[in-house]
């Protein structure tokens, strides 16, 4: 049961990443197609990222209003439909407001998601049902843009829309056969707007719960950086062509895959505190290595890739132990603190790859740069969480 339960935890916090990388590829075929600039196709990407975040703030909250199951269903047929239109859209106008209402509703899954897992599991067994759902997750960055770049070159940027709505279709279906209610109606909070925003001025007022979150959302920006650049770093910076995005995504989340397994496995063996300084160190390697390679040769396959691997593997590490810590102040309002962390994670995310990545991404140095100075940030966010008071609860 728990298999089924991570498999289809894992689908739906899918949704959004192929949403975000399958099309990446089709950004010239989509710019040649509507007569737009690239800066133009580059806010498809952007505004599905901030709408991405902006509901994740939502998305818990009604969770814990109306049950889990709903919220997720109805998320899912707006993103179908909203697919669907993508495929057919006839302008570049069209397709920006599909994008928006993609990124509306493609985010339930992740949070609400989340949500279940501390509704059904607890200490170490949550931690490890999480490390297993980020390790599936792991595999749609890593395909989606190869997909889309032989989607692009056998059919058109139509098709990988078309792609998305089926994948939302499949998910619909397996939601509504396999899928239960985790939150019992006796445990659900009323709907009313005065208690909801005192819950999140409380999620606000805690200063620890937000460094956390600040300290996952500005280490996963050393992702982001990459992800709002690849178009450009593969096909400008390596000089590869549209259907060899494998080349950056496959070390990007393999590292992420192999450090979410081990992740799992860590979990009844180090405390959490000691996981997130393990990841933190090799994300410095990484991230140091990265630019030291990058001032000294021009990027090129694979040394240029390589330290995406490792700082991908120590983001795993440290990326689960950080989202519990954080969750478990608010156990009684998990599917809230879940939003809220998704979304500073996800504007954290948006704000890197939309406005960071188009200043930075005609430079592999400036990249990795870019990436050490996310992880400093981090880092930074980390130690400020510890002081006072301790934070970490093994």
């Amino acid at each position: 049961m728990n298999i089924l339960l991570t498999l289809l935890l894992a689908g739906l916090t899918m949704v959004g990443p192929l949403a975000i990388d399958t099309y990446l590829p089709s950004f010239p075929a989509i710019a040649h197609s509507f007569d737009a600039s690239p800066l133009l196709i580059q806010q498809t990407l952007s505004m599905f990222l901030f709408c991405f975040a902006f509901m994740m703030l939502f998305y818990g909250t009604l969770s814990d209003s109306f049950g889990r199951r709903p919220v997720i269903l109805v998320s899912l047929v707006l993103y179908i439909v909203a697919s669907v239109v993508a495929a057919l859209a006839p302008s570049i106008g069209v397709l920006l407001a599909c994008r928006i209402v993609q990124g509306l509703a493609a985010g339930a899954g992740s949070v609400v998601g989340r949500a279940i897992v501390q509704d059904r599991f607890s200490g170490a067994a949550a931690q490890k049902i999480l490390s297993h759902i980020m390790m599936v997750f792991g595999l749609a960055p890593a395909i989606a843009p190869v997909l889309g770049g032989w989607l692009q070159v056998s059919f058109g940027w139509r098709s990988i829309f078309w792609f998305l709505s089926a994948f939302g279709l499949v998910m619909l279906v397996a939601v509504q056969r396999a899928l239960p209610e985790s939150l019992a109606v006796k445990d659900r909070h009323p709907f009313h707007l005065g208690a909801i925003a005192g819950n999140y001025w409380k999620v606000l007022r805690h200063h620890h719960f937000l460094l956390l979150a600040i300290a996952v959302g500005a280490c996963f920006g050393g992702v982001a950086l990459y992800i709002g650049s690849a178009a450009y770093f593969v096909m400008n910076i390596l000089h590869l062509p549209e259907t060899a995005f494998a080349w950056m995504f496959v070390p990007l989340i393999s590292g992420m895959v192999i450090g979410s397994a081990l992740s799992g496995k860590f979990a009844h063996r180090f405390s959490r505190r000691q996981q997130v300084w393990l990841g933190f160190a090799v994300m410095l390697t990484a991230g140091t290595i990265n630019v030291a390679y990058n001032a000294a040769f021009s990027a090129a396959v694979p040394w240029a890739v390589l330290p995406l691997f490792v700082y991908s593997f120590g983001l795993a590490l440290a990326m689960t132990p950080l989202s519990l810590i954080a969750l478990e102040y608010f156990p009684n309002n998990s599917g809230l603190a879940a939003s809220m962390q998704s979304f500073i994670q996800m504007l954290l995310f948006a704000l890197v790859s939309g406005l960071v990545a188009p200043l930075l991404f005609d430079s592999a140095l400036k990249l990795a740069w870019g990436v050490l100075a996310c992880l400093l940030a981090s880092l930074a966010a980390w130690l400020l969480a510890q002081a006072g008071q301790p934070v970490v609860h093994d």
